[in-house]
């Protein structure tokens, strides 16, 4: 693994227990300069996963506040390197709104003013799929700006054992004590990981299954161009991340599900044979003709 997104890593489990495949994911995003949705059940450490990252690598995140509406403009409001919109789904659509400008196109506007973000800048939305009361359904257009939808899940008997031990102690945040890494240093990798190659053999692998879920009676909506450049970006972060200089059908492959699940409605008979996006993804991978690298 690549020596900086280790150290990075490290940094976050100082806090967060197991999960090793999520927090790959979520540095895996920061790198692709995506914007990620993490959908749990409440108490699982969605929070602190975020405040982790922000603590380890550059300085400062802030929570949207739903309580006012709109975004305000003031400096460390959402002028920051971290935005937890927590419980996305109980913004107002007004709220969800000024996120989705703040997403897109980096920037706030307030009384005619542009304000640009700072550069890295990342959205973690967090939502509850289990409480539906008081909440605004995310439009499909705003789910589509998320370049991953994760979920950290229950942790294993023995990890929540750990997890006991540490907060019987201290708060786990304070174990990390300093940055482990710059601004300068997070913009190098995020240039890096442009510059990974990518064959035509690959890029025809990652248009076929994005082609498979276009006019599928299993969907009512398939995947958009936004999601297959979606796929191909974060293919490249996972090369780069294990170390390779070139993108394998592996990569696309372990970032699939994660990319493009939440980019898909179901049709019925979608949702009887598959349950989820997530099984409908999983199983369409299975079918389609993994590449050769021979000619890499």
């Amino acid at each position: 693994m690549n020596k900086n997104v280790s150290l990075l890593a490290q940094t976050v489990g100082k806090v967060i227990v197991g999960k090793d495949d999520t927090i790959i994911k979520l540095i895996a995003s920061l790198l692709c300069e995506g914007h990620v949705l993490l959908e749990d059940v409440p108490g699982v450490g969605k929070t602190q996963l975020i405040t982790a990252l922000s603590r380890s690598d550059i300085a400062g995140f802030t929570m949207m506040d739903q309580s006012t509406g709109e975004f305000v403009y003031r400096d460390g409001a959402v002028m920051c390197n971290f935005l937890l919109a927590d419980e996305i789904n109980r913004a107002s659509p007004k709220v969800q709104s000024a996120l989705l400008e703040a997403m897109e196109e980096r920037q706030v506007s307030l009384d005619g003013v542009t304000h640009e973000l700072p550069k890295p800048f990342l959205v973690m939305a967090t939502q509850n799929p289990v409480e539906t009361y008081g909440t605004f359904h995310l439009p499909e257009a705003q789910m589509d700006r998320f370049f991953m939808k994760l979920s950290m899940g229950y942790p294993t008997a023995e990890e929540e054992f750990n997890i006991l031990e540490r907060t019987e102690m201290y708060n786990p945040i304070e174990n990390i004590t300093e940055p482990a890494m710059t601004v300068d240093d997070i913009q190098n990798m995020q240039q890096a990981v442009k510059n990974i190659r990518v064959t035509d053999e690959v890029k025809k692998y990652i248009i076929s299954i994005v082609n498979a879920t276009r006019g599928d009676r299993n969907t009512t909506l398939g995947i958009s161009p936004r999601g297959s450049i979606a796929l191909y970006k974060a293919s490249k972060a996972f090369a780069y991340i294990y170390e390779r200089d070139y993108v394998t059908p592996d990569d696309v492959k372990n970032t699939a599900v994660s990319v493009l699940s939440h980019r898909i409605i179901l049709s019925p008979q979608g949702k009887t044979s598959f349950g989820s996006s997530e099984g409908y993804v999983t199983e369409l991978l299975k079918n389609i003709p993994v590449p050769s690298m021979g000619g890499r």
